[in-house]
């Protein structure tokens, strides 16, 4: 395989990439750290880029505290708009394809039906802002280029909804769970597959492409099968958006169609459940 940098490899994806990489047993991929790989330092790019010659980079550091970017713009915009356009810029000098990662909080959430990558972006929140601001940037100087929407992200890796369900589980004897915002949970482990699958197959099909799991789901239900599937015993109260009021407005639907991205690159996508059933166990094993 061609050698790859990885940006954001601290992260819950980076590190879902560096576990899918092993199992694949692909050795020309390099996951500098957070210093070297700093997506906001130019000249530090440029230097990184000198030395390793990547004919690909997988852009996975992003700025991801919804609710907090709503009084942080400046930061939000700077690693989510200035670093992607950075990694564009380099990927350009240095001949490389690049692999970014979006959200499904590019939309809105008004959307009756499966979004598809034609839908028309019209994000109600800073983060959902900046992602799509980071979308455009890398767009106007960089044609090599895979941008992959996903949502839900989570994994045996850092902070994510299902490990937060997990320790609150088995906290708490009661919890309340939004039941009216519906999308579709994404494991990072098959997210990562699906990176790596693109750019060993790379058809030049380059774009937007959305990628999650299978199925449709809300907070609340993705929650019960949390517990159901980790045999955790907890009441679970399903409540409603306006009763749990948040800085950061989120879509209220936002199940992608995965049918592109299917197609161009002849993936399977697992159902969300069987993915959950198999971080569970990953974890348990921990």
């Amino acid at each position: 395989m061609s050698k790859i940098l990885v940006f954001g490899a601290s992260g819950q994806l980076g590190h879902c990439i560096k576990k899918v990489a092993d199992e694949q047993q692909i050795t020309e991929i390099v996951f500098p750290g957070e210093d070297e790989a700093n997506i906001l330092n130019e000249a530090g790019l440029d230097k990184l880029f000198n030395k390793y010659q990547p004919q690909y980079a997988i852009n996975c550091a992003a700025y991801t505290a919804v609710d907090k970017a709503e009084s942080d713009v400046d930061t939000a915009r700077k690693v989510n708009k200035d670093g992607a356009a950075n990694l564009a810029k380099l990927c350009k000098k240095y001949a490389a394809t690049l692999v970014h990662v979006s959200t499904d909080f590019v939309f809105d959430g008004s959307s009756p039906d499966p979004l598809t990558e034609e839908d028309a972006a019209n994000p109600v929140s800073v983060y959902g802002l900046t992602k799509l601001e980071g979308e455009q940037a890398i767009a106007e100087v960089l044609p090599a280029h895979y941008t992959l929407r996903t949502s839900w992200l989570y994994s045996e890796y850092g902070n994510n909804f299902v490990k937060t369900m997990l320790r609150l589980g088995a906290e708490k004897d009661q919890l309340s769970i939004i039941a009216d915002q519906v999308g579709t949970p994404t494991y990072a482990i098959d997210l990562a597959g699906c990176i790596l699958h693109i750019i060993s197959n790379d058809n030049k099909q380059y774009g937007i492409y959305h990628y999650s799991n299978e199925g449709v789901t809300s907070w609340y239900d993705f929650a019960m099968a949390i517990f159901d599937i980790s045999g955790t015993e907890v009441k679970v109260s399903p409540i409603r958006t306006a009763q749990y009021p948040t800085p950061a407005t989120r879509p209220t639907y936002s199940v992608m169609d995965k049918a592109k991205v299917k197609s161009t690159f002849n993936i399977e996508i697992p159902y969300w459940r069987h993915s959950l059933e198999e971080c569970i166990k990953r974890l348990n094993q921990q």
